[in-house]
């Protein structure tokens, strides 16, 4: 029988531990994220439409983008027990340089139109974090700001070949006086990719008014106030602007860039060179025998080719092919610190974060992806205790199982390269 008795006020005082609100409304509404996909939906309450999806959206039905994110998922991860891991170390060398996390921030076109504080805040927190920033050519920021906002800690440059190549050639120029120890030349981009989200919101820039973008702005009057009184767009590149994303694409880059290009550009350049949005094994191959810096397996968010290659089920077929010692980067999807440490176990030796870090800057500004990179943090170390290894150089491929759902047709095709194409040719033998 259970022994009842009145409530004691004493006991009941130290049960009711009222906590203190929290008046700053941006620091609540980061403190309740918890993971990236909160970031999101608070980003997506508070920026208009047009801006949000085109963050958020991808090319055409966005299906490369959404096998991304599925590939991450279907991962299985074997931990070892009984191996402590009480501190872990998430440092890495990359590029000739430290990176306090195996992560970096992606380039972003367009930055500011998400959150008026732009490459200033995703710069100001890698420099606080200790992780690179990459400044896209289509960045609202120049060159030199990005360097007074992390004027300390490690920038790249992100690099279009553009249709008049003096002006790819002056931003070389600038960002190596500018002290950016890599140039990340992107070969994914000849022409825009069909971004349908963009062509129905009537996304253009500068944001033109219609009754639709009035009646969607609204209930977000913060967003409309910081784009009025804040400086107009400064891009890295563009000297004019107007149209939709995928018309000033267009108009910028060249759909014949080439080795040569390649060629020019790396003449030019006195640090690292990194190639952006190679796709294949006979590329990476080649790239790597030209002796590049570096390789970043990426189908660009989803946002070119629909239906593009999956990154992070194509490197541990690249990391066999072109050696353990290249240095092979990875992203596209990676929405959770469990998928950093899935690709570095597979072979990655950096990953790169795009619309995470944009969800956080529009879901608080600089604070707000100040949010995104603890909470990538703070699920990588979760996930290395997890599975025992307490540095990123204990990360195998043992600990990692991709399981399949997408399985590629021997024989048929680019799907018959590598494993798919040896088994064909063994069965053709039998």
């Amino acid at each position: 029988m259970v022994q009842r008795q009145l409530p004691k006020i004493p006991e009941l005082l130290e049960l009711m531990q009222f906590k203190k609100p929290e008046l700053d409304g941006t620091k609540r509404r980061l403190e309740g994220a918890l993971t990236i996909g909160d970031l999101r939906a608070i980003a997506k309450r508070r920026t208009p439409k047009a801006a949000f999806d085109y963050t958020d959206g991808a090319a055409e039905g966005e299906l490369s983008l959404a096998r991304a994110r599925q590939a991450f998922e279907d991962i299985e991860f074997h931990p070892d027990i009984l191996r402590p891991a009480e501190r872990v170390d998430t440092s890495v060398e990359i590029l000739g340089g430290p990176s306090a996390l195996p992560f970096g921030i992606a380039p972003t076109g367009f930055t500011r139109l998400m959150q008026t504080e732009g490459e200033v805040a995703g710069a100001g927190a890698a420099a606080a974090a200790g992780i690179p920033f990459t400044l896209s050519t289509l960045g609202t920021t120049s060159i030199e700001n990005v360097r007074a906002a992390n004027s300390h800690g490690r920038n790249w440059f992100q690099l279009y070949v553009m249709r008049e190549r003096e002006i790819s050639y002056g931003l070389v120029t600038r960002a190596a006086a500018a002290g950016f120890d890599t140039l990340m030349f992107t070969v994914d981009t000849p022409v825009a990719g069909a971004r349908l989200r963009d062509k129905r919101n009537g996304f253009s820039i500068p944001p033109q008014l219609t009754l639709g973008t009035i009646v969607n702005a609204i209930p977000r009057p913060w967003w409309w106030i910081d784009f009025l009184t804040t400086p107009k767009l400064e891009f890295a590149s563009l000297t004019t602007t107007g149209g939709t994303v995928g018309e000033l694409l267009n108009a910028a880059m060249d759909p014949t860039i080439s080795y040569e290009d390649l060629e020019v550009i790396r003449s030019m350049w006195p640090g690292k060179i990194v190639i952006k949005g190679v796709q294949n094994v006979a590329d990476s191959k080649r790239l790597i025998d030209l002796g590049v810096d570096g390789i970043v397996l990426s189908n660009h968010g989803g946002r070119q080719l629909d239906r593009a290659p999956i990154p992070f089920r194509l490197l541990p077929e690249v990391v066999r092919e072109v050696g353990k010692d290249a240095t092979v980067m990875v992203d596209t999807g990676i929405m959770n610190g469990a998928d950093i440490v899935a690709s570095l176990a597979l072979g990655a030796k950096f990953t790169l974060i795009g619309r995470a870090y944009l969800y956080g800057l529009m879901a608080g500004g600089r604070r707000g992806v100040d949010r995104t990179i603890a909470i990538l943090r703070t699920e990588i170390e979760r996930t290395m205790k997890l599975l025992g290894v307490s540095t990123i150089a204990e990360l195998e491929p043992r600990h990692v199982t991709q399981l399949q759902r997408l399985t590629p047709v021997a024989g048929v095709g680019a799907a018959a390269s590598a494993p798919a194409r040896r088994a064909a040719v063994s069965r053709a033998k039998a």
